[in-house]
């Protein structure tokens, strides 16, 4: 950090005034000839949105992402303030943070007249250089640019024309800084009129007094596709002044959709929780289903927030019967997933036939979805070139016919490690398969692929499964519909 306490100290140390998007361009440049990471904990985008942002920036843009909920649109424009230098000199006291290179105020210009090279610096870290805002309604001019002060006015007898009774608002205060709006659709059409200026003039006007002030400032925005018919709209002039619109989008890929999931949620509970990378991908399964489903409004989306939710409270269903039991060590099972229903029943938006089937329904469909997937890309034959798909069930002949022969698999929820293993061992065949076909590295993930088996045989409709309560009863179908006819 530079020493300098003053303006003449400051112009022997050499340093020189930069407009903040060339210093960001600058930063830029040098993190690129370094092979540094940009943007870290963003994953995914790296052959997509990230060299887009590059360009931008390389190029002074203003720019919008683009994308819907739960894309890490607000963590990127966040991370942007790696990009400025990490100490920036400006006039002391100055509320607008104003270079004593550049002035813009006329308090500054004055004082730069008065004291000369012996007017005071302050130095400020660049995390008081990005300022936020999140458009709501009732975001009004004045909150963002300014507005005449009355009573300050007043009180120094000052005209209203006089540029020392101006309030500035938050876009000012964010001189030689990044300004960013989020949700920006949601912002009144009359209110984005007062920000085309800003964009393409580069200054700001206060009502209606002949007081133009050049700001120096970097702005993005990000927005909701969703917004532009259920909310609100960018109007197409300020549209046309943002220089850049950057899509964004979820993972690609289930591999790092569960890195977001794993990278994002908290697990550290002061008690090991053994979650299986199986369950990582069965987590990361549903929101795919999710995000597939007709059951599903696609253009609201399935934010990510949703699989790391789920997985939270997955290990919280587990780690509240480890407490229960006094275990010191918590495992995630299946039949957990049912019952952390309420991280996924607040974060999907329903159309209408998915309202019909109520969420509840819709969630416990989606869940079933993932297991299917799951089982059957794992486990089940590949099908043969040139045919069409077969699947062979014959493998699980002896689970089947144990079903078969009136047995029922009768699984708590609740039930403690010790009963969870006695009861799927219970079930003739299982285990062998499971070896056979799974290779378990351990007791507890061998137990965890039973009850996978156990699922993944009910969601291809050879078992017939009944919940009630905590309780989740698997029996074959012919006993299944015997006993709704006794019934």
């Amino acid at each position: 950090m530079n020493s300098s306490k003053t303006f003449g100290e400051l112009k022997r140390s050499g340093w020189k005034h930069s407009d903040v998007k060339n210093e960001m361009r600058r930063n830029l440049i040098a993190k690129l000839r370094g092979r540094e990471v940009l943007f870290p904990g963003i994953i995914g985008y790296d052959k997509t949105v990230v060299p887009q942002i590059v360009a931008a920036i390389l190029a002074r843009h203003d720019f919008l992402l683009l994308g819907l909920r739960g894309q890490a649109k607000t963590r990127i424009i966040r991370q942007l303030t790696t990009l400025l230098d990490e100490w920036m000199p400006a006039i002391e006291g100055s509320p607008l943070m104003e270079s004593p290179m550049v002035p813009i105020t006329r308090r500054s210009r004055e004082l730069l007249e008065r004291e000369g090279d012996n007017t005071p610096i302050e130095w400020i870290h660049r995390s008081r250089r990005y300022q936020e805002k999140l458009a709501t309604p009732d975001v009004s001019i004045a909150d963002l640019i300014g507005d005449i002060d009355p009573i300050k006015a007043v009180s120094r007898k000052l005209d209203f024309s006089d540029e020392e009774v101006i309030h500035y608002g938050i876009i000012p205060r964010t001189n030689r800084g990044i300004f960013a709006i989020n949700e920006l659709p949601d912002l009144q059409a009359r209110i984005q009129v007062g920000l085309l200026n800003i964009l393409e003039e580069k200054d700001i006007q206060i009502r209606g007094f002949p007081i133009r002030l050049p700001l120096d400032v970097a702005l993005v925005f990000t927005a909701n596709p969703e917004d532009y018919t259920n909310r609100g709209n960018i109007i197409t002039p300020l549209k046309d002044r943002i220089d850049a619109q950057i899509l964004t989008h979820y993972p690609a890929t289930a591999d790092e959709g569960i890195r977001i999931t794993a990278q994002e949620a908290w697990t550290d509970r002061g008690l090991e929780v053994f979650v299986t990378p199986l369950m990582h991908a069965l987590v990361e399964q549903i929101a795919i289903e999710a995000r597939a489903s007709d059951f599903v409004d696609k253009a609201s989306g399935v934010s990510a927030r949703m699989a790391i939710s789920f997985l939270e409270t997955l290990h919280s269903v587990a780690e509240m019967r480890a407490h229960r039991d006094q275990e010191k060590v918590a495992f995630a099972r299946i039949s957990d997933l049912f019952q952390s229903l309420t991280a996924l029943t607040g974060k999907i938006e329903l159309v209408y036939k998915g309202e019909q089937e109520g969420v509840s329904n819709v969630a416990m469909h989606l869940i079933g979805k993932a297991v299917k997937e799951q089982f059957n890309r794992r486990f089940l034959n590949a099908p043969r070139k040139g045919r069409d798909k077969k699947i062979d069930f014959s493998a699980f002949k002896a689970i089947i016919d144990w079903f078969e022969n009136g047995n029922v698999l009768d699984i708590d929820t609740n039930m403690s490690d010790r009963d969870f293993s006695a009861t799927l061992h219970g079930v003739e065949g299982l285990e062998s398969v499971v070896k056979t076909l799974a290779n378990p590295s351990s007791e507890n993930e061998k137990l965890l692929l039973m009850e996978f088996f156990i699922e993944g045989l009910h969601q291809n409709f050879l078992l017939t499964k009944r919940i009630e309560d905590a309780r989740i009863k698997y029996t074959d179908a012919v006993s299944y519909m015997m006993n709704e006819v006794g019934e």
